[in-house]
């Protein structure tokens, strides 16, 4: 799209939308996760 504008449809415009939204939820979920933050979390140095 060099310089050329691309009108798309609505229905387009929410589909890519929606395709973003659920990859970002995806990835929010994997990361926050509760099971695997623990694992990743360093061990408590018992102080």
């Amino acid at each position: 799209m060099k310089g050329k504008k691309e009108k798309i449809s609505r229905k387009k415009a929410l589909s890519k939308m929606g395709k973003y939204a659920s990859l970002t939820a995806l990835g929010t979920f994997m990361i926050l996760d509760p099971k695997k933050a623990q694992a990743q979390s360093p061990p408590d140095p018992g102080w």
